[in-house]
C-alpha cells in the first residue's frame, strides 16, 4: 500500500489521453461470452474491475487472447458452470452482470464479492432472478460471503425490481433474459436512475443481434426468449467519468489542458461534465475527439445527480473552488458505492478546511474555502482518492493520499497522467 504526497500546483499544461470506457469494456466482455464466435474488443480498459470481468467470462467458458490493443473473446453457445469460485474483487459490474448469466449454465457457479462489494445491496437482484426461475443461495464462511447460482437455465416470465438502487441490476437481467425459455417482462417499481448505463447495455445487445423492447420511460422491458447472440466487434470509446478528474484538475489550478480520446455525441451521461464546467465559468473547446479546458472556477453549482452519480466527487471538489454556495442533489445511491461517498467526501474535505455538510440525499458546499493539505483516507475508494488528489492540487501545504493504488480500479495511470501535465506528486512511504 502506497502513500502519495500532493503539493500545491499551478499551471498544468499538456495533453492527457482519456482511459477507455469501463462501462463499455464490461458490457463488451459479457456479450462476447454469450456470442458463439469471435468478438474483438479494441482499446479495452485494463483496470482491476474490467480484469475481474475478463476472468469471470473465462471461468464461464469463454476463451480469451490478448492482441495488440485488443482483447479477442471466443464465446460459447452455452454458458459453462465455473469449476472454481469466481472472484469479483470489488467490481459491482462483474458481480451484478454475471450472477444472472451464470444461471444459464447447467450446473453450480460460485461468486466471491470483495469486501466493499459485500456491503452493497444485492437482495433485490437475487429476488428478481428468483421470480424468473433462477435459484441462488447466499452463505457466509470464515473468509466472507459466497453466492451460489445453481444454474439449469432461466425460465422467464415476469419480474419487478426497483430502478433507483443500481442500474446494473437491470443490465444483468437484460444480458441473461434473451436466452430464457420463455419471454421475459421486467417492470421497474420506481423510476430508473442512471438510465444512460442501461442505454449502453441496450446498444451493446443490439450490436450482438439481441432484440429488447422497452417503454418510452424505461420502466418496462420485454425480451423475447430463445435469442442467439451474434459475435461483434467493439471499439471502446474514451471514458468521460475518468477524464472528468483531469479536467477538474485543470479547473482547480487555473490551467490550460487538453484531453484526447473523448468523442461526442455519446451515450455516456458523464459527458455532462463539459457543460457543467462551462456553466462554472471555464472555457471548454471541443475538436475532433479532443477537449481543451482553460480558466478558473467561478460560479457555484446546483445540480441533480440522479443520472450522473460518478460525477459527484468531481462536482464536490469543483464546488470548493467556486464563488458561492453549491448544492448537489439526488445522490443518495452514493451511500452504497465502494464507500459511503457522501460521508467520505464530507469527512475528507472537511479535513482540508472545506465547509461541507451532508443534507438529505446530497451535499451542501460553501465555495472559496481556503483549502490546506491533510492526510486523506480514501477508504479504498478510487473516486474519493482521485477527487481529494485534485482538491490537493489547489491546497496550501501537502496532501497525503493513503493507499493510493486503489485508483487502479478504474484509472491505473491517473497519477502518472497528472505528473506528465506538471502536477507535483511524489511517492511517500509504503504501508503494509
Amino acid at each position: 500500500m502506497v502513500d502519495l504526497t500532493i503539493s500545491y500546483t499551478t499551471d498544468l499544461n499538456g495533453t492527457a489521453h482519456a482511459p477507455s470506457s469501463k462501462a463499455y469494456t464490461h458490457r463488451a466482455l459479457v456479450a462476447g461470452l454469450l456470442s458463439s464466435g469471435v468478438t474483438r474488443i479494441v482499446n479495452p480498459l485494463a483496470s482491476n474491475d474490467t480484469l475481474a470481468t475478463l476472468g469471470a467470462v473465462k471461468a464461464l467458458g469463454a476463451m480469451a487472447r490478448l492482441e495488440k490493443n485488443a482483447w479477442v473473446i471466443e464465446g460459447v453457445a452455452e454458458v459453462q458452470p465455473s469449476s472454481r469460485p469466481i472472484d469479483c474483487a470489488d467490481s459491482g459490474a462483474t458481480f451484478r452482470f454475471l450472477l444472472p448469466v451464470a444461471a444459464l449454465a447447467n450446473g453450480v457457479s460460485s461468486f466471491i464479492p470483495g469486501h466493499s462489494l459485500e456491503r452493497r445491496p444485492l437482495q433485490p437482484l437475487l429476488r428478481s432472478m428468483g421470480r424468473l426461475g433462477a435459484e441462488t443461495e447466499s452463505r457466509r464462511t470464515a473468509s466472507g460471503l459466497i453466492i451460489q447460482v445453481r444454474g439449469g437455465g432461466v425460465k422467464g416470465g415476469r419480474t419487478r425490481i426497483r430502478g433507483n438502487i443500481s442500474s446494473q441490476f437491470i443490465s444483468g437481467l437484460l444480458f441473461a433474459a434473451p436466452k430464457a425459455t420463455e419471454d421475459v417482462e421486467i417492470q421497474l417499481s420506481t423510476p430508473l436512475e442512471s438510465r444512460r448505463y442501461v442505454e449502453i447495455t441496450l446498444e451493446v445487445l443490439s450490436k450482438h443481434g439481441v432484440v429488447v423492447k422497452r417503454s418510452a420511460d424505461f420502466e418496462q422491458f420485454h425480451v423475447p426468449s430463445h435469442q442467439r447472440y451474434k459475435p461483434s466487434n467493439h471499439e471502446i470509446p474514451g471514458d468521460f467519468s475518468s477524464a472528468a478528474f483531469i479536467l477538474a484538475a485543470a479547473a482547480v489550478t487555473s490551467s490550460r489542458v487538453k484531453v484526447d480520446n473523448l468523442n461526442r455525441p455519446t451515450l455516456q451521461a458523464d459527458g455532462e461534465i463539459l457543460a457543467t464546467l462551462a456553466k462554472m465559468g471555464l472555457t471548454v473547446r471541443e475538436k475532433m475527439g479532443c477537449v481543451e479546458i482553460e480558466g478558473r472556477v467561478k460560479h457555484p453549482l446546483d445540480v441533480d445527480c440522479a443520472d450522473v452519480p460518478d460525477l459527484v466527487p468531481v462536482y464536490a471538489v469543483l464546488a470548493c473552488y467556486s464563488n458561492g454556495l453549491s448544492r448537489i442533489r439526488n445522490a443518495g445511491r452514493l451511500r452504497y458505492k465502494e464507500s459511503d461517498r457522501l460521508s467520505s467526501l464530507c469527512t475528507e474535505l472537511t479535513k482540508m478546511g472545506v465547509t461541507i455538510s451532508v443534507i438529505d440525499d446530497g451535499l451542501l458546499i460553501k465555495g472559496r474555502c481556503k483549502l490546506h493539505g491533510a492526510r486523506i483516507d480514501p477508504r479504498d475508494d478510487h473516486r474519493i482518492a482521485m477527487a481529494c488528489t485534485v482538491a490537493g492540487l489547489g491546497a496550501t501545504g501537502e496532501t497525503v493520499i493513503r493507499n493510493s493504488e486503489c485508483v487502479a480500479k478504474s484509472y491505473p495511470w491517473f497519477f502518472d497522467d497528472l505528473r506528465s501535465l506538471g502536477a507535483d506528486i511524489s511517492v511517500g512511504k509504503f504501508n503494509r
